[in-house]
């Protein structure tokens, strides 16, 4: 399976930091070009692989870790989503509620992707708590993960899991991922949240 990040600012560092600590390979990209994660390559060592955007998008599965408002120009860049697993990382901050149509922010982003099997996860841990151990004291970080495509979803949980994460399943988007969006300007429950799991 092929992982990459799409986006590399505190969240997208964030997310290439749990990925070398297990060692397991991911490409990184921007818009400025691989050249400008030459220092990130050198912190992180050989499991990530700063990229073009282009070439990211020949992962199996894409965290979309970029502003929510830049979602719309990542899509634009591929032409074919149909069948990947986009893991939408995304946080509708300082977005009006009429721009999101009566919709939660991942299902705007699902109109943008198209064919993409949409997974929303990671979005409630902020960077500084995502990027470091999820292990602590014999316990887990707790990674909440939901989607209209339970296969999908599953195969996410299993990436945190991983990654060292206790993966928790909320089901559909309009059920159990409502807590992990902005709504209406306010975070949802879970957002921010920092919770562990035994074991």
């Amino acid at each position: 399976m092929k992982y990459a990040i799409i986006g590399s600012g505190n969240i997208g560092i964030a997310l290439a930091r749990t990925f070398a600590r297990k060692n397991i390979e991911v490409g990184i990209a921007n818009t400025r070009g691989p050249e400008t994660l030459a220092s990130l390559k050198k912190e992180l060592g050989k499991s990530v692989h700063p990229q073009s955007i282009q070439d990211a998008f020949d992962a199996e599965i894409i965290f979309l870790a970029v502003p929510f408002p830049a979602h719309k120009e990542v899509a634009k860049q591929l032409k074919q989503w149909n069948g990947k697993i986009v893991v939408d990382v995304t946080n509708a901050f300082d977005v009006a509620p009429e721009e999101l149509g009566g919709l939660l922010s991942t299902e705007v982003v699902s109109k943008a992707f198209v064919g993409a099997r949409l997974v929303k996860a990671f979005n409630h841990l902020p960077a500084k708590q995502l990027g470091t151990n999820p292990f602590v004291e014999g316990q887990r970080q707790t990674v909440f993960v939901s989607s209209n495509d339970a296969d999908a979803s599953a195969t996410v949980a299993a990436v945190a899991n991983q990654l060292g994460f206790a993966p928790v399943e909320l089901g559909s988007l309009d059920q159990g991922g409502v807590p992990l969006h902005v709504l209406g300007g306010r975070p949802g429950g879970l957002l921010f949240q920092n919770l562990v799991k035994l074991g």
